[in-house]
């Protein structure tokens, strides 16, 4: 008889575990708390409320979505799942390139770079207008930030994972030291280009090692740098994905909350579940819980549970090192094509990151959506929900939902119409706030506006934001020792999701895959099962930088701070060269 596993989370995490258990034999079934919808904090949100006849929904967002070049594993599962459009192709090949990133800030010109290895005159241009762009560095500190990325780039594995995890990016970046320009470019962009993280609380090591790859990604003329689908995340990607699951026979149970996991002996002997109003008794030979860290730490972090493995504690603070990253959409009347790419409103007060993605979705019939009206949308991000902001001087968390609508579309403006009015008021046909931000219907005052740019229908009317059902895990300072492995001390209990130890360390669609991968090794091992252990990869660096490395864990076993080297690599004899290739995994 098949062993049986069941996955608590349908998200990217318990998507990715049933995609690599159903295929290795094992009989799998997905317990997921959406209505109907798959892929947790990745998947789009239908909008019928701005739909009209006969037509599709539009799609809302949590937030955009984001491939870049280091992304492996999760890659590696879209090719491996059918496209459902009739041909060949896998979802994965509904990824194209986003060739150029913007850094927009307020009353200034942006700055536009090639995502990836420039491969035409233009990309040169770029590179070239970007080096004489006014940045607003002070004397000296554009050689300050080199100095930064090489240090990075030269410090061993142990200083990185020992060290850096102990020391924010904030204090490595010596912030304090220099201009406000520095910090909007340098320290904060980066951060909040990443992930939800304060620069003050975020680790040096997750931060440097996301940076790295993404440089060394910069400098491969065959690799894509920024990817993105080509259409609705729904559609391109996650719906294909369901169905291919449920082909392959997963069960998969929408609408289904998990209420408590019970334990007989050292070992898990079942989990309650509320489907259809009842409470059910699940059981299944392993468990695998995919569930994201504050709502596993609700029903993992429980005195019978940390008893079996104490580890389990740690889920309780791991889940208040949470930050708010939601995603809003203004869909637009005509389509305005601002970057190919991602754009970073460096000196927005509440850390915006935007794309235009009509120019992306060649295929998308626009006039088949919605109300026939909508030709184009911009997604933004909302990273800090608790600085004030231009217009009304209060943070996202203590504005209505028409005060988050303006105060956006005001921030965005700012750094928009600079040399032209890209972006016009009476261009907005509706607005959309991630449903993942809950408003306090107590505040509701006005009902339903007749405004179409504030929500139509504005279902929120003026009710305040109280917060927040699908928050974001940030790695601040000294987290690692607090999270888990994939494997538990509980034999039949495995966990998969972006808190989980992995060599992404960030929290990704990458991670949650890498984890599940190791999850579903775990089980296997725990098995017997003679089938193929999931792949897994370590992040690339290139070669010439081992010797550095060599130098710097001398330096780092012997108490030394990283300096910098003296001797030059190709100084070295080739038997030392040799030498240190046959070491470089220690590096």
């Amino acid at each position: 008889m098949k062993k049986s596993v069941i996955i608590l989370g349908g998200g990217v995490a318990g998507m990715s575990a049933a995609h690599e258990l159903i295929e290795k034999g094992f009989e799998v079934t997905v317990y997921e708390r959406q209505d109907h919808l798959p892929g947790g904090k990745a998947r789009s949100i239908p909008l019928p409320e701005f739909t009209q006849g006969n037509n599709k929904d539009l799609s809302g967002e949590h937030g955009f979505r984001f491939f870049p070049g280091f992304y492996r594993h999760l890659i590696d599962t879209m090719k491996r799942t059918p496209s459902g459009d009739g041909t060949q192709k896998s979802t994965a090949d509904n990824l194209i390139e986003a060739p150029i990133m913007m850094l927009a800030r307020a009353g200034k010109k942006p700055i536009q770079m090639p995502s990836g290895f420039p491969n035409s005159l233009a990309d040169l241009r770029l590179i070239v207008e970007a080096l004489h762009a006014d940045t607003g560095l002070e004397e000296g500190e554009s050689k300050v930030i080199l100095g930064k990325i090489w240090q990075l780039m030269t410090s061993s594995k142990r200083r990185r994972s020992e060290e850096y995890e102990q020391i924010g990016w904030w204090d490595y970046c010596e912030a304090d030291k220099y201009s406000p320009a520095y910090r909007e470019l340098f320290v904060d962009g980066l951060t909040r280009t990443l992930v939800a993280a304060k620069a003050k609380k975020a680790n040096t090591f997750t931060n440097g090692n996301i940076l790295m790859q993404m440089i060394f990604g910069f400098g491969k003329p065959h690799e894509i740098s920024d990817r993105i689908l080509d259409g609705p995340t729904n559609e391109k990607w996650l719906y294909p994905w369901l169905d291919y699951l449920k082909k392959q026979g997963v069960n998969y149970h929408f609408k289904t909350t998990v209420v408590s996991v019970k334990t007989q002996g050292k070992e898990i002997a079942g989990v309650e579940i509320l489907e259809n109003g009842e409470l059910q008794t699940k059981t299944a030979d392993y468990y695998l819980c995919a569930l994201p860290v504050e709502r596993a730490a609700k029903v993992l972090a429980t005195p019978e549970l940390i008893h079996l493995d104490g580890r389990l504690a740690n889920l309780k603070k791991l889940s208040s090192q949470v930050a708010w990253m939601n995603g809003i959409q203004y869909f637009l009347k005509e389509d305005v094509k601002i970057n190919a790419g991602h754009i970073i409103l460096a000196d927005s007060p509440w850390a915006l990151t935007v794309i235009s993605q009509a120019q992306f979705w060649a295929d998308y019939r626009w006039e088949e959506y919605g109300d026939s009206e909508v030709n184009g949308v911009l997604s933004i991000d909302v990273s800090d929900w608790d600085a004030p902001g231009v217009v009304f001087g209060k943070p996202a968390k203590d504005c209505t939902v028409k005060e988050v609508i303006l105060e956006v579309w005001t921030q965005m403006k700012q750094n928009f119409n600079v040399e032209e009015e890209l972006l016009q008021d009476d261009n907005v046909a509706y607005v959309y706030i991630d449903e993942a931000i809950i408003f306090d219907k107590s505040f509701f005052k006005e009902g339903p506006s007749s405004n179409p740019k504030l929500n139509k229908p504005a279902k929120y009317g003026s009710s305040l934001v109280t917060e927040n059902d699908e928050p974001l895990l940030v790695n601040e300072v000294g987290s690692w020792s607090l999270r888990p492995e994939s494997y538990t001390a509980i034999p039949n209990l495995f966990l998969a999701s972006d808190y989980v130890r992995s060599v992404t360390n960030l929290a990704t669609m990458e991670a949650a895959n890498e984890t599940a991968r190791r999850a579903v090794n775990g089980i296997i091992a725990q098995s017997g099962e003679r089938v193929p252990l999931c792949s897994l990869w370590e992040f690339k660096e290139p070669t010439w930088l081992l010797y550095y490395k060599w130098l710097d864990e001398k330096r780092y076993k012997q108490g030394l701070k990283w300096g910098k080297p003296r001797i030059k690599w190709y100084a070295l004899p080739a038997s030392w060269l040799l030498r240190l290739l046959g070491k470089h995994k220690y590096l």
